[in-house]
């Protein structure tokens, strides 16, 4: 036992490796970190941009009302799937809050999980969201199937053109993806 707690143990580099280590083990400060490091999401030129094809796509509200996509057809969509259990998700989700607080008027969200509505309502209490949940009852658009990864997020101008679409956390209440809204809400 002596011979493990030398000096040389408790070097400087080891003992930023096991703090590093234990940050990363510990969910909450994963999360922070994934945060820190997330960036605005790259946006799309319309002319190089895959397009929704199909809305047909029926979505069950869990605290919000059953929709069909195609009632969002000539909107400003961002569309997001995500879990709870998550760590890229849930460091994204309190930049999307914001977002969503400052555009829930102007923009259409649709924020797309596989889980129930115990799980996730437990989850937004505890963290104090209020983003609209939907299951997907059908299946959504050929666009939105070619990743399993999550999250995977999408915005989506009035006439269908996908300006972001990006798989993994981003910082999606950035002032770049702010102007873009703004600009795609002025628009019409």
């Amino acid at each position: 036992m002596k011979e493990i707690f030398t000096k040389k143990t408790f070097s400087p580099s080891n003992i930023i490796f096991m703090v590093v280590l234990v940050v990363m083990l510990y969910p909450p400060s994963r999360e922070w970190v994934m945060r820190q490091i997330a960036f605005s999401p790259s946006i799309e030129n319309v002319e190089e941009s895959d397009k929704i094809a199909n809305y047909n796509w029926d979505l069950q509200g869990l605290n919000t009302e059953n929709i069909n996509f195609n009632q969002l057809k000539g909107k400003v969509i961002l569309v997001n799937f995500w879990a709870t259990w998550c760590p890229p998700c849930r460091a994204e989700l309190p930049m999307i809050q914001e977002l969503y607080d400052g555009y829930k008027d102007k923009i259409e969200f649709v924020f797309v999980t596989t889980e129930n509505w115990q799980t996730v309502d437990s989850f937004f209490k505890k963290n104090n969201y209020n983003l609209p949940v939907y299951n997907s009852i059908s299946s959504p658009p050929a666009l939105f199937t070619k990743t399993n990864s999550i999250p995977a997020t999408y915005l989506i101008d009035q006439d269908g053109n996908v300006l972001i679409s990006k798989t993994g956390s981003a910082d999606w209440n950035s002032k770049k993806v702010r102007t873009l809204l703004d600009d795609l809400i002025g628009k019409y």
